[in-house]
């Protein structure tokens, strides 16, 4: 029997949330049902709230270190959950996945090179790469009869032509759900080896993962792929945990860390935030069974969404996730423009959804939703869009 209720709608306005308190700084209007930015509605595990009372009532908030039980905690979660034997060695924390994106640019390429990645993808993989004064190559994802592929000739192509020394790895892949196969990653890493291109892994949503697929760990799949990567992963997705700023960055490469770590001391961020600490110990020691139970919880809302689009919208087609809460939704059957698409969705059905242009422009004609939520509100959602669509 389950012991957490999901069903539970937690009123989230007035406690500086970026997703319902930041309409108007963020360009919309007031009233819209927001499903977007990638947070969950859920509480937290128990596990972690009392573990954060109880520092929270001990009354000092002085400068924190991480000890061995910190390290230990990430390291039995990372060999538990992902069959993935780290060293202590190994782990470079920093306040977000990020943070450590942009760190890795900074400190192991130059100005003006060039740093690959595969759009439609999370939309900072742009952002730290040309404030950072890096140069973009695109290796865009091939969309066919409705799931996503990698060009392999083209991401060979594209390291050759434009001597790329990064490749920013989406694994699994934001927004359009892909779980990456061992031979899939395999196929890119011994070209990155082949050209000497270093390799950041996001694998934030590592831990949600659907069921008949399985998460690979890339840096895990051979000992030379584990020296030219950073992989980047944090509890604060599958915890919901973003605020607390906790990210653990695993480097096996000396030199590669010793640059990073460089680079962190420089901007002055060596302390810990004391509850981020305290909530990643809980999560990975304690919090097994809420996630579990979330995760089932997860798939059905996905198998709703799933029935109500083929019942009662089936021009727009649901791609098929393989992990993440996040489902992305072509809804280029309706023949709108996306400026077309972006008025039916905020003013007529009174959402906000995620564009697909956010994503890079082969996001076109899509819509990001955020289904991490109870069932009502999932329910709601879907309702308002068919009203808006009929």
């Amino acid at each position: 029997m389950n012991k957490h209720n999901f069903d539970i709608v937690v009123d989230r306005r007035n406690t500086n949330s970026v997703k319902y308190d930041c309409c108007y700084q963020l360009g919309k209007k007031e009233g819209l049902l927001p499903l977007w930015v990638a947070d969950m509605d859920f509480k937290t595990a128990p596990e972690i709230i009392q573990a954060l009372m109880q520092r929270a009532e001990h009354g000092v908030y002085g400068y924190t270190d991480l000890k061995d039980n910190y390290f230990d905690a990430v390291i039995e979660w990372m060999e538990r959950q992902h069959q993935w034997v780290i060293k202590k060695q190994w782990i470079l924390v920093t306040p977000g996945v990020v943070y450590a994106i942009a760190s890795a640019i900074r400190n192991l390429t130059n100005k003006g090179d060039h740093i690959l990645i595969q759009p439609p993808v999370y939309y900072p993989f742009f952002s730290t790469v040309i404030n950072n004064e890096r140069k973009l190559v695109h290796n865009p994802l091939c969309y066919k009869e409705g799931r996503y592929e990698i060009d392999f000739e083209d991401f060979e192509r594209k390291i050759i032509q434009y001597d790329v020394k990064l490749f920013i790895l989406c694994n699994p892949h934001n927004p359009v759900g892909r779980v990456w196969t061992k031979e899939e990653l395999t196929r890119l890493g011994d070209i990155c080896l082949k050209h000497g291109v270093i390799v950041v892994s996001d694998e934030i949503h590592q831990d949600f993962i659907h069921e008949g697929y399985e998460h690979t760990v890339f840096a895990n799949l051979k000992k030379e792929y584990e020296s030219i990567t950073i992989t980047c992963t944090s509890p604060s997705k599958t915890f919901n945990l973003a605020t607390l700023q906790v990210a653990n960055i695993v480097i096996s490469n000396n030199e590669y860390k010793k640059k990073m770590l460089t680079d962190l001391l420089a901007q002055g961020q060596d302390n810990i935030n004391a509850f981020g600490l305290e909530a990643c110990i809980a999560a990975y020691t304690k919090s097994d069974q809420w996630l579990k139970e979330l995760k089932a919880y997860l798939k059905g809302n996905i198998d709703y969404v799933r029935k109500f689009l083929h019942e009662e919208l089936p021009q727009l087609k649901l791609v098929e996730p393989e992990g993440l809460y996040l489902l992305w939704i072509d809804f280029s059957a309706l023949g709108l423009s996306d400026k077309e698409l972006d008025q039916l969705i905020t003013q007529k059905a009174k959402l906000w959804l995620s564009a697909g242009l956010t994503f890079g422009k082969e996001g076109s004609g899509f819509q990001r939703i955020n289904i991490a939520c109870p069932r009502s509100v999932v329910q709601q959602a879907l309702e308002q869009l068919k009203a808006a669509i009929d």
